[in-house]
């Protein structure tokens, strides 16, 4: 969730410099506040405000934990054209409030990971919902010059905390646009996916946010290539007793509540909110490393109740937060063919302009979704489109990926996993998360021909496509499989195959690109709630949702679907032998297994794909 910090760091390198220059028709004053919340704390908030007198202006806010100051001083001066990406809404006299929120930086009180919404049970409480209201009926009645109305976004940490104000808003909080923002953290964002433990993540993260109340930590590793420092790591009941000692609540938090319990539900969006009380834009990529899931569960989740079209959404073909870099044209080797930076940033300053300062005729498509692989903007009436076909791919014996179903009666692949050498989740080295020279931000779109040969990852592929092929929509994997442990992970790629010998780009010849790509633990995969184990040789139906796409597999291009067991250190080590937490695992629990993939009439693995009518 780290995107904004990186954004407001962005800003201050706009401002650097500049204050003291006042040669401009247009400029902007710095000025901060404490800004008292109903129970006395009082949080630290920074306010750009236009220095000349203008007509009155809306404020668009965001929340952050990563720091909501700049190196600027007190009444910093700063043309509107060193505001970087906020220059169009500035030319315009937008304010721009910056908050750190409870009990981070320079705000008072206690900092609590994704704090549930406590007003909603005991209003005597305080929550980020409540957080902002207050925020907001101060900055209306104590900043000078403001149109009464407010938005409120933010990517990330602040695009959660942007949904957590669309509840039970303040009147003047006219809209909001939560982006890259998580919906539950045990289902599929942040910490885990499907039940399956987000260990380098987990670990690095709730240092970042917890080790120092006054600042980002990057943990002090010793080493640069950490694949072999998480797997000396060991069991995961190392972390408190080398490292942590039991001081970061969210570490201890992951060991307390291994399963999907009260305290999971308690803080996912999809409890407490129900329906949209105000204009909401989510904005979501599909090659998001971070929170893919948020936005497009979270969209589907109030798209139910959405009964005065207040509910939107806009897909791009982005990572965590990349609408917000310059120009967005390209991920890693992958080529998009335009700047979408800047068609979002336009989107985004349209929505906030009709819904703060009346402008426009409020029109908005209910879905805009960028099309990878054809390049293009697509616009829906509905997400995803009614209009696709269903089609199931399926994996054969013979490794190879067809629209027909097997025939064989005992059709099957398998494999060992041995947790002693688990395959990489991306090529090495695995720098740290967020460090010097990480690669974190584009392994989604990383050639998986790094991983294709192993002997523990299992490939199956189809003949060259000889026409465009469109698939759009939720793509879901259906893997019938068996282990001869207990416990499994089940990792399913849908994956682009580029041409042997590509005309267009050589250097994309045979490119394997992930378009599609889950992780399922596998005692969750009748309960997230109650965990069960495997029988040993037992076929089961393994159901993973690979979340939703708009990718066009180009002709001469092939399908292939990938199936593995480790995703190492993205998601911690399934000891393959059921224990009732895998954090109290010991270090002999950790076996080897044969994993065996069903490829056969009556056990037929395949995945579902939403294919349009061209």
């Amino acid at each position: 969730m780290k995107k904004s910090l990186i954004f407001i760091l962005l800003i201050g390198s706009f401002f650097c410099g500049v204050y003291a220059q006042t040669d401009t028709i247009s400029s902007y004053t710095k000025k901060t506040y404490m800004i008292p919340m109903r129970d006395g704390v009082k949080l630290f908030t920074v306010v750009l405000a236009p220095t000349q007198e203008m007509a009155p202006g809306p404020f668009l806010i965001k929340r952050t934990p990563y720091g909501a100051d700049f190196p600027l001083p007190e009444n910093a001066i700063i043309p509107v054209k060193k505001m970087g990406s906020f220059q169009p809404m500035a030319e315009d006299g937008y304010i721009f409030v910056f908050q750190d929120m409870r009990g981070k930086f320079k705000s008072e009180g206690s900092f609590e990971m994704t704090r549930p919404l406590y007003h909603l049970i005991d209003k005597t409480k305080t929550d980020e919902s409540t957080d902002a209201y207050d925020a907001i009926d101060w900055l209306v009645k104590n900043i000078k010059n403001n149109n009464g109305k407010a938005g409120i976004n933010g990517v990330s940490y602040p695009g959660y905390l942007a949904l957590d104000a669309s509840v039970d808003p303040h009147p003047a909080l006219k809209a909001s646009s939560p982006q890259a923002s998580p919906a539950d953290m045990f289902l599929g964002d942040d910490f885990h996916h499907n039940g399956a433990f987000r260990l380098s993540y987990g670990f690095e993260y709730s240092y970042l946010v917890e080790n120092d109340k006054l600042s980002n930590s990057n943990f002090p590793f010793p080493q640069y290539d950490l694949y072999n420092w998480y797997l000396q790591l060991g069991s995961l009941k190392n972390v408190n007793d080398k490292y942590y000692k039991g001081r970061l609540a969210a570490w201890n938090d992951f060991i307390k509540h291994p399963d999907y319990d009260d305290y999971w539900k308690k803080s996912s969006t999809l409890t407490y909110i129900q329906t949209p009380q105000l204009p909401i834009l989510h904005v979501g990529g599909y090659f998001d490393q971070e929170d893919m899931n948020g936005p497009q569960l979270m969209y589907r989740h109030l798209e139910k109740k959405d009964s005065f079209n207040r509910n939107f959404i806009v897909l791009g073909p982005w990572n965590h937060g990349g609408w917000e870099d310059q120009k967005a044209d390209s991920l890693g080797e992958i080529n998009f063919g335009s700047n979408t930076a800047a068609w979002f940033q336009a989107l985004q300053k349209r929505w906030f302009d009709y819904w703060l300062r009346g402008i426009g005729d409020g029109k908005f498509v209910e879905a805009s979704c960028f099309q990878t692989g054809s390049n293009i903007w697509k616009t829906y009436d509905s997400w995803p489109p009614k209009n696709a076909v269903m089609k199931k791919l399926y994996a054969t014996s013979e490794h190879k990926a067809s629209f027909i179903q097997p025939s064989s009666a005992t059709g099957a692949v398998s494999y060992v996993s041995d947790p002693a050498t688990p395959v990489p989740y991306r090529s090495l080295p695995i720098e740290a998360t967020y460090g010097e020279g990480s690669r974190w931000y584009t392994w989604h779109v990383e050639d998986q021909r790094f991983v294709t040969t192993r002997p523990d990852v299992v490939s199956f592929i189809m003949d060259s496509l000889t026409e465009n092929e469109t698939v759009t929509g939720k793509v879901m994997a259906h893997l019938f499989a068996s282990t001869t442990g207990t416990d499994a992970d089940f990792v399913v790629k849908l994956i682009d195959v580029y041409p042997a010998f590509d005309t267009g780009n050589r250097k994309m010849s045979g490119y394997q690109l992930p378009v599609a790509m889950e992780v399922i633990r596998g005692r969750y995969r009748k309960s997230f709630m109650q965990p069960s184990p495997l029988v040993p040789g037992k076929a089961e139906e393994f159901v993973i949702d690979l979340h939703d796409i708009n990718h066009t597999f180009l002709k001469g291009h092939q399908m292939m679907i990938q199936v593995q067991s480790t995703w190492f250190p993205i998601i911690d080590r399934n000891p393959q032998k059921y224990v009732p937490s895998i954090f109290e695992a010991k270090e002999s629990d950790f076996i080897k297994a044969t994993e065996t993939v069903y490829c056969n009439k009556q056990y037929a693995s395949y995945v579902e794909l939403p294919v349009m009518k061209e």
